[in-house]
């Protein structure tokens, strides 16, 4: 299954990557009240190992990567499927889903900002208006009157799920640099297999073996967060990048933080507040006008040969 998809198939497989990153968030938030935060993401990540094996080993995109491939490997497997994951189990203990979400896909607007000044992109008149849009967002979501600011716990989680996002942000502009060989799918194992093998031996030293009481509520929620939440949705993400447009997948995950707030309505019971409802509007506007400036920033390099 290498050729590009037929649109409605693409399209299809995209709708599942939102709907499954959206509500891991909510799914996320109820693993880590069992396990901490770095075993939560390590069997979460055995269990996306296994699955994305018998997914790339039917789809004959199981490979050995070269050696010029190694850096993003370990780029994407340290910043985004180790550092991220466990920022954003650690900061979701202290914070509503719907409330970590939103700023953890904050993520474009740091790259936005930070790309331009490590002299990787040129920042556009749409790219600093949406830098700008998100940061209001992102004020409007830390006011007080939406974050208990007495509370150092919640403090202490939204900083973290913050420096997820840039933590996922500097994997992005890695990326971007990166002159590939193998196509990302072909390593996507490779990459999963590196952060499962730092987490679980991180977890190890940290926290020591797990001790938990198993049930069938906490293996359903670790086979949701790690077949669909993460081996499903990356693959499926993998493949729509084939046969969609870079601007419409930019454009269109920005419905995933809409997708975990209502999922956390539903699955949680978390209430949705002005605070939280104009912070999304605002972050949301700002990634679609910072996705658009990136759009025309590459036309016009296009243009000028």
């Amino acid at each position: 299954m290498n050729s590009p998809l037929s649109p409605r198939t693409a399209v299809g497989l995209f709708l599942i990557v939102v709907l499954a990153w959206g509500v891991n968030w909510s799914i996320t938030k109820q693993l880590v009240q069992f396990l901490p935060p770095l075993w939560t993401s390590a069997i979460r990540s055995w269990i996306a190992l296994a699955g994305l094996f018998v997914i790339l080993g039917l789809s004959n995109n199981l490979m050995i990567p070269e050696r010029r491939d190694i850096p993003v490997v370990l780029s994407v497997a340290l910043l985004h499927m180790t550092v991220f994951s466990v920022l954003v189990a650690a900061g979701v203990r202290f914070l509503p889903a719907s409330k970590a979400i939103v700023l953890g896909y904050t993520t474009p607007l740091w790259v936005a900002i930070a790309a331009p000044l490590l002299g990787k992109d040129t920042l556009t008149a749409p790219k600093l208006a949406g830098a700008l849009l998100g940061l209001i967002g992102l004020a409007v979501i830390l006011n007080p009157a939406s974050i208990d600011w007495t509370n150092a716990n919640v403090l202490l989680g939204a900083g973290m799920v913050i420096l997820a996002a840039i933590s996922w942000a500097a994997n992005i502009i890695y990326i971007r640099a990166h002159r590939w060989i193998a196509s990302p799918l072909q390593l996507l194992i490779w990459q999963v297999l590196v952060a499962t093998i730092v987490l679980t031996a991180s977890a190890v030293v940290v926290d020591g073996l797990p001790h938990v009481q198993w049930s069938w509520k906490l293996v359903l929620l670790f086979l949701y967060s790690g077949l669909i939440g993460t081996a499903l949705a990356y693959w499926a993400m993998s493949m729509v990048n084939k046969s969609i447009s870079a601007l419409t997948t930019s454009l269109g995950t920005t419905a995933t933080p809409l997708v975990g707030i209502a999922s956390a309505a539903i699955l949680l019971g978390e209430p949705i507040d002005m605070s939280l409802a104009a912070a999304a509007g605002l972050i949301v506007t700002g990634i679609g006008l910072a996705t658009l400036g990136d759009r025309l920033l590459r036309r016009q390099a296009v243009a000028r040969g």
